[in-house]
């Protein structure tokens, strides 16, 4: 029998059962990787998941992009709805200033004032309280686009212009 291997039909014998047998762990192998992946697409899609990682990659490819277009969309309603109401708050009286002064110049304490609320367009309602010690005065004059039909007091002016950002010049007896 051992005469039998050495002979050219014994050698490929040989050769034939070395190259099964590495086919043979090569297929273990692989066998045992294929049983690995197959677990890990199973932790990705989830059981009972017929597809493979291609098609289920597709899916959350179409998934992302219509995700994209919803918050595109929404996006484009909140940029909307933000400029409606920036263009509602262009009226809304945004701007105010109060200006106190010694009306008459007796050093009582800055007891007279004057209050601007205006809007962007300079447009609104300036009051002006002068207080005197037995007796007190109330103005109230309307302004559009920083101008009045009234005449407006220096006091006035100060608080318009203080209300508008800029700086204040002082009224006389301030």
């Amino acid at each position: 029998m051992t005469e039998d291997l050495t002979t050219p039909e014994g050698i490929a014998a040989l050769a034939a059962c070395g190259v099964a047998l590495l086919a043979l762990l090569i297929s273990l192998v692989l066998a045992a990787k294929l049983r690995r992946l197959r677990r890990d697409q199973t932790m990705v899609m989830g059981d009972g998941a017929s597809a493979d990682l291609v098609d289920h990659a597709a899916r959350l490819h179409e998934g992302f992009a219509e995700l994209r277009d919803w918050v595109n969309e929404s996006l484009e309603r909140v940029e909307q709805r933000m400029s409606d109401q920036e263009k509602g708050l262009e009226h809304c009286l945004s701007h105010r200033a109060l200006v106190r002064y010694d009306a008459y110049g007796e050093l009582s304490g800055r007891q007279s004032s004057s209050v601007a609320l205006l809007d962007d367009d300079r447009s609104g309602i300036v009051f002006s309280s002068i207080l005197h010690r037995d007796q007190a005065r109330v103005y109230v004059k309307e302004l559009h686009g920083g101008q009045s039909t009234l005449d407006l007091s220096p006091e006035e002016n100060a608080a318009i212009e203080a209300a508008m950002g800029a700086e204040p010049t002082p009224p006389s007896g301030a």
